[in-house]
């Protein structure tokens, strides 16, 4: 997921809808997407405890296949993708030399030597020059984000939400699957990854269905759910915000992401994170909780030591629905990443007393 950078240039194929259905609407990436529709708790709790639906319109899709396919994503890409089965997906980093992330993506192996990516929307057109750059000949890179709508369903009820619809014949993928499936001529994608920390899919139509498909899962009894729920929800489970808590001057190391780095492959970015991993990370990517009540944390807001001085700044934060406590996420010095030092947050001035925490902060039963 991104943070939001620019004025909004760009609209969701569901965006009638999401006005229909009274979302707020603010820019986020480059795009007019609904912040929240009742409210953010009132959001967030339906995920946790029964269903919600998000528009995820604006993230990016692209193709690649051909022969030498695999082997030259797994030199772009920092998982080891050879260890995906057909139908099956993986996390995974796209590096720039110096072991910075220019994004982190999820992609799927559809057949041998095809692969469907999911990337995040303000990096869609850096991640196409990235990897166009590097194609070689026989390999084909499509960019069809422009044809797809896509949403994300989640929630502990979402595969009765889905069965719904497709009925008891239609098997949703196992955790990390993808699937293709014809509905009635209409191709579909489905796929069991997640943002959010429940059980859950996304679905992939084409973008002219895009708003009835919504409105099915509506149906169905999932809740119409905005960014700013989804937001509080992936932050309770520590899963990061490329632009926020990921970045291009920093590795997937120092954001405590390094299982998804298998450095006994070769691809770009593995040689700086071989020699960080040797030399020392420098700083870390931990979690802070509140130790008592205080003002919403939020990105940007300073992060002080037990007397204080000034560490570092949140790259996250938020009032966490679930926790009713402030938490968020920081770079700190490896002289303070252990869990149970004491830090203070300082909004506008006021410090708010808060610990480093082992991640995450929830984990669903």
């Amino acid at each position: 997921m991104t943070d939001p950078t620019d004025d909004a240039v760009s609209e969701s194929p569901l965006a009638a809808l999401h006005e229909q259905l009274g979302a707020k609407m603010i820019p986020f990436a480059g795009w007019r997407m609904p912040v929240q529709y009742s409210s953010i708790i009132k959001e967030h709790e339906a995920v946790r405890t029964s269903c919600g639906i998000f528009d995820i319109s604006h993230m990016g899709q692209f193709f690649v296949e051909g022969e030498g396919a695999t082997a030259w994503l797994n030199g772009m890409l920092s998982n080891d993708l050879s260890q995906l089965a057909l139908d099956e997906g993986q996390y995974t980093f796209l590096l720039n030399p110096e072991g910075g992330v220019i994004d982190d993506l999820i992609v799927y192996r559809c057949e041998e030597e095809r692969f469907f990516l999911v990337v995040n929307a303000s990096k869609i057109e850096e991640d196409y020059d990235w990897l166009n750059q590097h194609l070689p000949k026989g390999v084909e890179l499509a960019n069809e984000s422009k044809f797809w709508a896509a949403m994300a369903v989640q929630g502990p009820e979402s595969p009765q939400v889905f069965a719904k619809l497709f009925g008891e014949e239609v098997e949703l993928p196992k955790r990390n699957g993808y699937a293709a499936i014809d509905c009635e001529g209409e191709l579909i994608l489905v796929c069991r990854t997640g943002y959010t920390g429940e059980d859950g899919f996304e679905f992939f139509s084409a973008t002219e269905m895009g708003s009835e498909w919504f409105q099915r899962f509506i149906d169905a009894g999932a809740e119409p759910c905005g960014l700013g729920a989804r937001d509080s929800l992936r932050l309770e489970v520590c899963y990061p915000l490329n632009g926020s808590d990921l970045s291009a001057q920093r590795t997937p190391l120092q954001a405590g992401l390094g299982f998804f780095c298998k450095l006994d492959t070769e691809f770009i970015g593995r040689d700086a994170l071989l020699k960080q991993k040797q030399e020392g990370l420098g700083e870390r990517l931990v979690a802070i909780r509140y130790t008592g009540k205080g003002a919403p944390p939020r990105a940007h807001y300073l992060l002080c030591d037990e007397a204080g001085e000034e560490l570092s700044e949140l790259t996250s934060g938020v009032l966490s629905p679930t926790l009713r406590e402030g938490i968020g996420m920081a770079y700190v010095p490896l002289t303070h990443a252990a869990v149970g030092t004491r830090v203070q947050v300082d909004v506008r001035g006021r410090k708010f007393p808060a610990e480093i925490v082992k991640k995450p902060f929830y984990k669903r039963a």
